[in-house]
């Protein structure tokens, strides 16, 4: 019983880190070891341990998946992910400028230690690098996220997402925020299900399926390319979220009551140096800080 109630301990710290964009799942269950028994057992969900669900053999299916380890794992991950909401509903209304300050500060040193996995640089991994930025960038400028409660979208939400605590170093909750639906999927749909709201449990039951089908799916795929193509898929993902950061830049006019004159892309502006500027600059190394720690920390565990 201890060791599951350690498993429910790191199983939370793994929804916090899902729930704050920079900050990935994987990276945690690297720094909490059990990072490889939670690939291998997602991985164990195939063909035989279906046969063994359909034949009503539930001991052997149980032993097969590893069963109680998911289980507490993910009944931590989402007792976190429920508590950690509220409190962050509280804080976008109140400090907006902070909360994204903060998470500028956490994915800015994504950027940095994503890169830093890259065993060698070469022409064509810079190229991938600069085709990920690229991309990014084009994203986010001509095509901004937008919230959509489409319930297929919610789905394939689910099913990319979730590849944040699938491979370390990449956070889910910032490929929500490039989806568009952080702020409705991460906060307004987990408190509206604490009030019974029937449309939130529609959404995060969605969400929920297309997260399973997601883990089952893509433990396998991206294993195997995160095996033979590991380089490659760094560096396209370090361009990417680099390319990426304008979305998340905290002064924004969608925070203000006032335009500022310093606007200069879209609702983007640079700010004038004044005690709330520099508060949020303070947030944003904060969170850079915080990152830094946490792979200076899973640096020890390869």
């Amino acid at each position: 019983m201890k060791h599951y109630f350690i498993l429910f301990i790191k199983g939370m710290a793994m929804g916090i880190a899902n729930v704050i964009p920079g900050v990935s799942g994987g990276t945690i269950a690297l720094i909490t070891e059990i990072y490889e028994e939670l690939i291998n057992s997602l991985k164990s969900f195939d063909l035989k341990s279906l046969r063994l669900l359909l034949s009503l053999d539930i001991k052997k299916f149980i032993n097969h998946t590893n069963l109680y380890f998911l289980l507490a794992v993910f009944g931590g991950s989402i007792v976190s992910v429920f508590s950690i909401a509220y409190f962050f509903k509280l804080l976008f209304e109140q400090y907006p400028i902070h909360v994204w300050g903060f998470f500028f500060g956490l994915i800015l040193a994504s950027v940095y230690f994503i890169g830093l996995r890259i065993s060698k640089w070469n022409s064509k991994i810079i190229s991938t690098f600069i085709i990920g930025t690229l991309i990014a960038l084009s994203l986010s400028l001509f095509i901004p996220a937008t919230q959509n409660s489409n319930y297929w979208f919610i789905l394939i939400c689910g099913i990319i997402g979730i590849s944040g605590m699938i491979l370390p170093g990449l956070s889910g909750s910032f490929i929500l925020i490039l989806l568009g639906n952080y702020h409705l999927l991460m906060i307004e749909t987990i408190n509206g299900v604490r009030q019974f709201k029937s449309d939130s449990i529609i959404l995060l039951s969605l969400f929920i399926i297309g997260s399973i089908i997601g883990l089952i799916s893509f433990s396998h795929v991206i294993s195997w390319m995160y095996k033979n193509y590991k380089d490659y898929i760094l560096s396209f993902l370090t361009g990417f979220i680099l390319g990426s950061l304008i979305l998340i830049w905290p002064f924004s006019t969608r925070y203000l009551h006032e335009i500022p004159e310093k606007a200069t892309i879209g609702y983007l502006y640079i700010p004038s140096l004044e005690n709330s500027t520099l508060i949020t600059i303070g947030i944003i190394i904060l969170g850079f800080s915080c990152v830094w720690i946490l792979e200076k920390l899973s640096d020890k565990k390869l």
